[in-house]
């Protein structure tokens, strides 16, 4: 898809590594003009240079999404450089990874409190705050996409409280903006990519010595999990989809935007479909030969997952 992003201008936050590094690379590698931030100049100036290998131009700026005047200041910067122009945006900085992983097994009241802020200073607020500056400069331009990454999440407990309670804020942020974007022409959607395969994933999961059936099964799931560029894959499609307003509002996953498109992994693998029952039982203690014999074809509906998570 080299080229199709040609003369776009994008801004992706936590691009240092991980999901968002790896859609920074295949924004680049479509032809965008690529704005990256990060807290750490050193690995931002890295994978600045990587990305601009992939064809694009990238252009890297430190950025601490918790704090309101750098904000400002980076999309003042982009403003000024890019002639007021900006097509996408993506919401993707999260600052809880190292919270998450020091506190697992532990309950809500057992963990600091500061691990509210930890998971949704940067991975909530910092998104609202982004998107404001951004919708700012879509609305003068009467175009536009925001991506905000999310997760099952935001659907199912995971990881602890406020891990959760983010990711399901982040799933109406995406809704309630649609709302009041959608007569401006601009589209806000939420990306819940399946398990990922990040540089925290490989070291602390599929590298680490599992202590428990679960801490295997879990080695297993992230071992066979998607790149970190699936979901750049996702978004280039996006963007260049002419019917983006049906889907603004929406919560997506990475698989059927997978299976939409056309497309597979970058490594050329099938994307994994996590509400597919196959893959769903092959992670079900005592119920993994069902597996073996449900066709992969058959996957538990969205209203299906929208009804068990109703709160009525």
């Amino acid at each position: 898809m080299a080229g199709v992003l040609s003369g776009r201008v994008c801004i992706v936050t936590g691009a240092s590594r991980g999901i968002g590094k790896g859609i920074a690379l295949q924004l680049g590698e479509a032809g965008a003009t690529v704005y990256i931030t990060g807290r750490n100049k050193e690995t931002l100036q890295n994978a600045a240079q990587e990305v601009s290998s992939r064809g694009g131009k990238c252009i890297p700026v430190v950025c601490d999404s918790s704090k309101e005047e750098e904000v400002k200041a980076l999309f003042e910067q982009v403003q000024e450089e890019q002639n007021g122009r900006l097509d996408i945006l993506v919401n993707n900085a999260y600052g809880g990874v190292e919270a998450i992983f020091n506190n697992r097994k532990k309950k809500f009241w057992e963990m600091p409190a500061s691990i509210w802020d930890d998971s949704n200073n940067v991975g909530l607020r910092g998104h609202y705050v982004c998107s404001v500056y951004a919708a700012r400069m879509m609305v003068e331009a009467s175009h536009g996409l925001i991506v905000v990454i999310s997760s099952m999440g935001g659907l199912i407990y995971t990881f602890n409280v406020p891990y959760g309670v983010g990711k399901a804020a982040c799933d109406r942020l995406a809704a309630d903006c649609a709302v009041e974007l959608r007569k401006h022409g601009i589209a806000y959607v939420s990306l819940w990519p399946g398990f990922v395969r990040t540089e925290t994933v490989v070291e602390k999961v599929i590298n680490g010595e599992a202590q428990n059936e679960e801490e295997k099964r879990m080695q297993q799931a992230a071992a066979q999990g998607e790149t970190p560029e699936l979901s750049g894959k996702c978004i280039v499609a996006l963007a260049t989809d002419r019917n983006i307003m049906k889907l603004s509002g929406k919560v997506l996953f990475t698989y059927d935007l997978a299976r939409r498109y056309g497309f597979q992994d970058v490594d050329g693998r099938a994307v994994a479909n996590y509400r597919s029952l196959k893959f769903i039982f092959s992670h079900i203690p005592g119920m993994t030969w069902l597996s073996r014999i449900i066709p992969g074809f058959l996957s538990v509906p969205k209203w299906v997952l929208a009804l068990v998570s109703s709160k009525f």
